[in-house]
This record gives structure tokens, sequence and C-alpha cells, in this order.
């Protein structure tokens, strides 16, 4: 039996260069798994739409759409579970984070960007009105905050609060010993720099809103890495396997005749206690 095909599926962007880099994406993850069958989708902005591509599948096919995104959200709940939902054979994989190779690579790019113990990070995510996808951002926050001594927040593009400006502002107040320092701060030495995590996939709007917020500086995005194509396939591998679970036949029921002989069983042995219990009391040796 063939594999499930693969639809990766991304926001879309006019950027240009964000569009490109999720593209190389998709074909790292066909590199990376040689054979799979990996598909071009989108819930906004590009083509094709993810409800075009799930119509239009071979008849019979199974398929697993991998949400090219970094947490659950409107997208991931709605759009991509009615797709999946409309089309018998479909499942929906989780979105790629939180993953902590996703905090690694983030901790990889403010490296990069040259950040040092005394600077303060603003964790800058897109933003969801649903509120799990807070909670991812969360959760990646507490993975990244085990790999650095730096005081990070959270905060989000729109949707959400506090917004990335507001952080940056929260900070840099600190920083200068404002109102907002204190315990709060958490032991920051005066004197860092605001630098924003861009927990972003690639380049395009909510990016570019990113070098507006006030901060010092912004690291790039998660791509280009070979890590988002490894975290798609092992989102890919845990769908098919919950596919595999729900489609395998379940074992059969024992014959009547065995179900029955465990209660005879234990009926005789228990009557063989009974009577070697009378024997050895009223008649011992």
């Amino acid at each position: 039996m063939n594999s499930p095909i693969m639809i990766a599926c991304a926001h879309g962007t006019s950027n240009t260069q964000g569009a490109a880099e999720v593209n190389a994406l998709r074909t790292a993850i066909a590199e990376l798994r040689p054979g799979l069958d990996v598909r071009e989708a989108y819930v906004d902005v590009q083509q094709p739409d993810l409800v075009d591509v799930v119509a239009g599948l071979p008849e019979g096919e199974p398929a697993v759409v991998v949400p090219l995104l970094l947490s659950v959200g409107y997208h991931v709940k709605v759009d991509i579970a009615r797709a999946v939902k409309s089309r018998p054979g479909s499942a929906a994989a989780a979105p790629l984070g939180p993953d902590r190779r996703l905090a690694q690579l983030l901790d990889q790019r403010l490296r990069e960007a040259g950040t040092t113990d005394n600077d303060v990070i603003v964790l800058a995510a897109a933003g969801s009105s649903n509120p799990n996808a807070a909670v991812s951002v969360e959760e990646l926050l507490g993975q990244l905050q085990e790999l650095r001594s730096n005081r990070i927040v959270a905060a989000y593009g729109a949707s959400a609060q506090p917004s990335v400006p507001d952080a940056v502002a929260m900070l840099r107040e600190e920083l200068a010993g404002g109102a907002g320092a204190g315990e709060s701060a958490g032991a920051v030495d005066v004197g860092g720099r605001v630098m924003i995590a861009s927990y972003l996939l690639a380049p395009g709007f909510f990016h570019d809103q990113l070098a507006k917020a006030g901060a010092d500086v912004v690291t790039e995005p998660l791509l280009p890495s070979p890590t988002l194509a490894e975290i798609a396939l092992d989102r890919y591998d845990a769908a098919v396997a919950m596919m595999n679970e729900a489609t395998a036949p379940s074992a059969p029921a024992p014959p009547a005749e065995a179900a029955n002989q465990a209660p005879a069983d234990a009926q005789q042995g228990g009557l063989f206690k009974a009577v070697r219990r009378f024997v050895t009391k009223y008649f011992p040796r």
C-alpha cells in the first residue's frame, strides 16, 4: 500500500521571498522522504486553495494535511478540519509547533543576531483569536527559557495580547529602571538591548511589522532550516499511525467454548479445594 498523500498546507503570503522559502520547505520534505507525494495548498492569499486540493485528490487515495503553521488556531481548527471532514480517508496532522527543536532553532537565530545575557527578548508570534494558540506559544516560551538565561516575554502580531510593540515598550522601561522595573524584571542588567525573536515561518506581513515595533534587533524567521522539514515529517508520520490504528481490524473474540472453559475450570478448581479442606479437617492423617 502506498503512503498517504501529504498535503503541505501553508497560510499563504504575497511576499515573494516568503513564498519561495515555503516552497523550498516542501521540496526539502520530499527530498527527505523519496517517493512521498507532497502537494501544495494554502488557507489564505495564495493558490491552490486547500479545499480545491482536497476535492481534487484521486478517488480512494488517503491523504494527510500537514499544517505548515506554528500553532493551533482558526486555520487549523476550522479551515483544515473542515477540509479533512469533507473527504473520507483524509486526516489532519498537528501543526509544527510547539516543539523543542523550534526552541533550539530560535536560540540559534538569537545567537546569530549577537544576543548577549544582558539583553531582553520578545518572543513574537503571529497571534490568533483561538486561546489554544497562546497556550502553544507559552509552551514554546518555556522551552526557550530552558536554553537561555535572558528575560523573555511572549507577544503577538494580532488578535492576542500583549502586542509586540507593547511588549517592547515594557521591556525597554524595565531596562531603563522605570515603573515597570523591579521584581517582575527578572534581574535584568541595565545596559542590555531589546531583541525580538521572530517566531514566524518566513518573511511576510507579520515579519515586516516587527521592524516597526521599536526593538534594537529583530532575528530572522525560522526558515530556511532543515529542522522544519524534519518536524513536518514527524507530524505526518504520527497522523498516519493514528489512521492505521483507527482502521486496524480488532482482535477476534475467543470461541464460545474457550470463553466458557475458564469459568468451568475455575469452578472445578474451587470444588477440589473445598473437598480437600473437608477431608483434611474431618479425616486427618
